[in-house]
Formats: C-alpha cells, structure tokens, sequence
C-alpha cells in the first residue's frame, strides 16, 4: 500500500512522521557515540590496570620474576592488555561503520526530505492560486449576471411604460444587451477557470502529491532500513572481536593452568640455598676438669679439648628467625652464603664477558676503520683514531683484569671459573694478526692488497651487522595488512620468525623467511618461543 493513494490528504502527517524518523536516527547516532565513550574510557582504565601492575618494572635481574606464577601473572597482564585493544577495536568499528554511515546518509534524507516537501508546498501553492482565479471569476460572473438581469427587467419595463419614449425605450433595450453580453463573456471565462481548476485539482490530487507522498515512503523506508542495518552492527561489531576476545579469556585460563607450584619451590630452593650444613649437637662443657688439671696441661702442647673446638663455631648465629642486620656488601660477596656467593660471582663473570666482547668488536672495528684510512688518507685521518684506540685498549685490559679477579674468586668458592675466551684482532683484510701499539699504531703481519677498489675495501671492512635470531615462531590466527609505517602485513594461516617479544603495548615483532620485518598486533597470532 502507497501513502499517495491511502495517505491523500494527510500531508501533515506525513511531515510529521518523517521529522519523527529522522529524531529517532540522531538520537541513535547519539547513542552508539556514548556507547564508544564508555568503551574508550573502559579500554584505558584496563590499559592502566595492566600497566600498574605489570611485573616488568620489577626487572629481569630480579629472582621473583623466575617463579611460574610470576610469569602467569604477566600473561594474564599481556592477555587483559590485549582485551583492552579488542575494546577499542569496538569502539574504533562502531564510530565508523555506524555513526560515520549513519550520520551520512541523516544528511542525505534530510536534504531530499526538505526538496520533497518544498516541491509539494509549491504545488499547493499553484493548486491554491487557480482557485483564488476561479472564485474571482465566479464572483465576476455571478456579479454581472445579476446586473444584466436587472437591465433586462428595466428595459422591459421602460417598454410597457406609455409615457416612455420610443428613445428611452431604444437606449434601456442597448443597456439590457450590453450587459447580458458582458455577463456571457463572464460565464464562458468562469467557465474556463472551472475547467483549468478541475483539471490541476485532478493533476495535484492524482498525480502530483502521490508521486510525492510516495517518495517520502520510500525515503522514510530507506531511513528505516538504515536504522535496522545500525541495529545489526551494533551487535556484529561486538561479535566481531568475540573470537580474539575468547582467545584472550583462553590464554588467561592457559596461564593458569601453566602454574607449577612444584618449580616455584625447586626456584625457591635454588634462589637461597645457602651451602652451609645444618648444627651439630652442641657438646657437653665439663668446667670441672679445669680444677684437677695439672699444671702441664695448660702447656703449649696440651691438646684441645671439646671447649675449644665449640669455639671455633661460636660466632656463628644459627637461628633460623633471628633479628635481620643489614650485611656488609663486599665486592667479592662474602658476606653472601657460599651457595649464593658463587651464583653472584658467576653472575658477575658474565657480565664481564659481555663488556669485553663489545670492547674487542669496538677495537676490531677501530683498527679495520684506521687501516683503511692508512690505504685511502682521502677518506678520514688514521691519527683521528688513535685516542679511540688507546681507550679501547685500556678498557680491554681493565676488564680482562677484573675478569681475572673474579674467576680467582670464584674458584676460591668452589665454583667452575671457565669463562668465554675472546678471538685476538684481525684487522687487515689478508687475515694477518694485528695488534695496536702502545702508540696506537699497528705493524702488518702481510702486504696489504692496494688494487682493490675502495668500496671493496668498506664491503670487506665493514660487514653488515648481524641479524638477531629469532626467540621463536608464530602462526597469523587472522589477516593483517600492515598499512601503517612500522608494521607487516600477513595472511591467515601464514608462519613468521618472532624477533621481539611483545613489550606490553599489544605488539611483536616478526620476520618473514625473505629478511623482511616489523610489528603486527599480538593478538592476532599464536606464538611459540625458544625453550
């Protein structure tokens, strides 16, 4: 059924209706608006709920962090970091897809809303000014026919009057014929005016309005149509995230059940196990044997009693809840207990190693750079590096020292002092062994092969630095297109190398078995890393 045939003559209503629909789609647009906000402001509030208490800021060196539940604790953190994403990812979905659209084509049926009815207010309005014509005619018509009428009674008269002469009588006669013709032109354009209305009447009622009123219909229908489609969207956006949000609630559940209370205590055990074996029954002191002693036995050569091996131990406390004192840190951590001890000190050999390991690559690459300088003077002055490799030398030499100090130490503790040893310089590019002066210059163990062009000389000398293994894999749980600066794209299904693990900001980043990286939402993939 059409609003043109059933809805006629309520063109008020129809107004009223439309206006009405289109209140209802602002105050739905209103409403998903308010709806992100409280999505936006529930995603930051977990955002920082997941960043207050995130262990990270604890530190990797500390000894809490090794326990599995610890470690759950942060999955749970990264998973709720991760709902929060999916939040705004909602909010994010719903702004665009439904206020965006919505709001869009609000604008679109309003403007065709107002053309339509502009365009049936002028209609009227034409309607409107033909009947003021054809009223103005029926007035006309109806004033002169009465005025002929009465010419016509008046020249009838003047005729039967005896004392009226022959030119009264003429000259009512001309009036009575005057006026009845001025009287017929009137009633023919009356007659024309009636027609012209009915007519347009016929064209505004049939024809015009429907057409109208019929597009107002299915402007209203299509408002309607867009008004269910926001209602559908509303719930997909949400249904949309369900499988990440589940695969959150998943992981949380998984981190759970990753808890192992029996290597928590083997950590425990390992964290602060001290070396030292338990008391011995104390023995018996027997003051009395101090009375029958014979001058002799207080000797030199007298040999010690069970008192004077007691007293060895007796500036050891061995109550277990005794008052806590603050030790005395020694740079050799004896005032830690042996276990402890050799796990400090193997702990500080290590670092050691990594300190000198950078300070040989730096005099490597020193030396490289100088001798290339020596071959080329046109690209930079050897002597610009001298103090860079005099420094790097001393440092060297610094750390070998403390390295050397430790591993004394640690020995001394009962511990194994094999530490990393460190390749010697190789500085020129026929593999000859090369170590800097005093001076800061160095003496070539061969002939430098000067025919080499110079950027065969930077390939050689200045090797690309090497790529970092991957800490594992992952597999894309979804498509990604990676369009914003920084990211990777990927299909789903698709397998990539983990670089980086993710920070805590919902990101990791990957490589592809083409050298090619950057980061895509942790979220999206399930990830495997190196035990």
């Amino acid at each position: 059924m059409d609003w043109g045939t059933e809805l006629w003559d309520r063109c008020d209503a129809i107004e009223k209706h439309t206006q009405s629909g289109l209140e209802l789609a602002e105050k739905y647009v209103k409403f998903v608006k308010e709806r992100t906000e409280i999505e936006q402001s529930y995603a930051k509030q977990l955002r920082n709920l997941s960043k207050k208490f995130n262990l990270k800021r604890i530190g990797k060196d500390e000894p809490d962090c090794r326990f599995t539940s610890y470690q759950s604790f942060m999955d749970i953190l990264n998973e709720l970091n991760d709902y929060a994403g999916q939040r705004e990812l909602v909010a994010e979905n719903m702004l665009m897809n439904i206020c965006a659209e919505l709001t869009k084509n609000l604008q679109e049926l309003k403007q065709e809303r107002k053309s339509y009815l502009t365009e049936a207010k002028k209609a009227q309005q034409a309607l409107e000014s033909t009947n003021k014509q054809l009223e103005t005619s029926k007035k006309r018509f109806e004033r002169e026919w009465r005025e002929a009428e009465r010419t016509a009674q008046y020249a009838e008269k003047t005729d039967q009057d005896l004392n009226a002469t022959k030119a009264d009588v003429e000259k009512a006669k001309q009036q009575a014929h005057s006026r009845a013709h001025v009287a017929e032109e009137c009633k023919n354009d009356y007659a024309a005016q009636l027609q012209r209305f009915n007519k347009e009447q016929n064209q505004f009622y049939f024809n015009d309005m429907p057409l109208i009123f019929n597009k107002l219909q299915e402007l209203d229908e299509k408002r309607v149509r867009k008004l269910a489609q926001g209602y559908i969207l509303f719930a997909e956006t949400e249904k949309q995230v369900m499988p990440i949000i589940g695969k959150c609630l998943d992981g949380i559940i998984k981190a759970g059940t990753n808890v192992n209370e029996k290597n928590d205590s083997m950590i425990v055990i390992e964290q602060n196990k001290s070396g030292f074996d338990p008391p011995g029954d104390v023995e018996f002191e027997d003051f009395s044997q101090g009375i029958n002693r014979a001058s002799s036995d207080s000797s030199l050569g007298t040999p010690k009693g069970p008192m004077d091996l007691l007293g060895k131990n007796r500036g050891k406390n061995f109550w277990l809840f005794s008052k806590k004192t603050k030790p005395v840190v020694t740079e050799d951590f004896t005032h830690l207990p042996p276990e402890q001890r050799r796990k400090k000190l193997q702990q500080k050999l290590e670092e050691i190693g990594r300190d000198l390991q950078k300070e040989v690559d730096s005099s490597e690459a020193l030396g490289k750079m100088k001798g290339v300088y020596e071959k080329n003077p046109q690209l930079g002055d050897p002597s610009s590096l001298l103090s860079q490799i005099n420094q790097t030398a001393q440092n060297i030499e610094r750390l070998r020292v403390e390295q050397s100090k430790y591993e004394t130490w640690l020995a001394e503790a009962g511990g194994r002092g094999d530490t990393p040893r460190y390749k010697p310089h190789t500085f020129n590019n026929n593999e000859a062994h090369e170590s800097p002066s005093p001076d800061g210059a160095h003496s070539d163990g061969g002939t430098p092969d000067v025919s080499n062009a110079i950027y065969t000389e930077f390939d050689d000398d200045f090797e690309d630095e090497e790529v970092a293994p991957p800490i594992g894999k992952c597999t894309a749980m979804y498509s990604f297109p990676g369009a914003s600066e920084g990211t990777i794209s990927m299909k789903e299904g698709e397998v990539l190398a983990v670089v980086e693990e993710d920070k805590g900001d919902g990101w990791t980043r990957v490589r592809r078995s083409n050298g090619s990286e950057g980061y895509i939402p942790t979220s999206y993939v399930t990830i495997s890393l190196n035990i």
